[in-house]
């Protein structure tokens, strides 16, 4: 069975929803990156990276989410058509967002919610919250005119809609809002309609020990 080294975090739910879309069976272990799990010598054996997610499935380890998906994509024979076209498109907007949305949006959230206020040049703040602001305003753009008269990002649902997805629902103000960006929002809704994102929102949640509070803020967008 699939082993899925995980943290409800929004790497690990792309991956959370492309097993539960592809009805691939799974086991979660959980690595707590909140005491230190991440530097478990076993995790690093597997990830010598460090971060989650990772994935062990039988003599085959990944890790990287992107490498993941386009792993489960061909194991399954789903979201990830063979059509060399379509598959570069899938695998360049994977590449978009590891390179792109994923850093960038990452990083409005770390100067804006997560560093703490001490030691911190106020003009450097603002410089850095400007500048990743605007580029993630940017690639929403991007993004909104890629979805403009279509309903996913290459043709049919795929694994480059698990990919990007999460970024979008856990912070859509990064980039503006969803209001300012309508073909997003439908898109948006349109897979959070799905019942296999449902269920991997809530994958793992069980074996977190943490409150009910704090579980649901890894679901909730903000």
């Amino acid at each position: 069975m699939i082993r899925l080294y995980y943290y409800p975090t929004l790497n690990g739910h792309k991956v959370a929803i492309a097993l539960e879309e592809m009805g691939l069976g799974y086991e979660i272990a959980i690595v707590d990156i909140l005491k230190g799990g991440q530097d478990d010598q076993r995790f690093r054996a597997v990830n010598p990276n460090g971060r989650i997610p990772a994935l062990v499935d039988g003599t085959v380890e990944v890790f990287e989410s992107g490498a993941i998906l386009q792993y489960l994509g061909r194991k399954s024979k789903h979201f990830y058509p063979v059509d060399e076209a379509v598959r570069a498109r899938i695998d360049s907007w994977i590449h978009w967002q590891m390179a792109g949305l994923g850093p960038m949006s990452g990083q409005v959230n770390y100067f804006t919610r997560a560093a703490g206020n001490a030691d911190r040049d106020p003009a450097e703040t603002r410089y850095a919250i400007d500048r990743f602001r605007r580029e993630t305003a940017r690639l929403f753009a991007v993004l909104e005119g890629a979805l403009s008269g279509r309903d996913y990002l290459c043709g049919d649902y795929s694994i480059a809609d698990m990919c990007v997805w999460p970024w979008i629902n856990k912070y859509p103000d990064n980039g503006g809002g969803l209001a300012a960006h309508p073909a997003i929002a439908a898109w948006h809704r349109r897979i959070l309609e799905r019942p296999a994102v449902a269920r991997a929102l809530e994958a793992g949640l069980d074996l977190l020990a943490v409150s009910d509070e704090d579980k649901a803020k890894w679901v909730k967008p903000g």
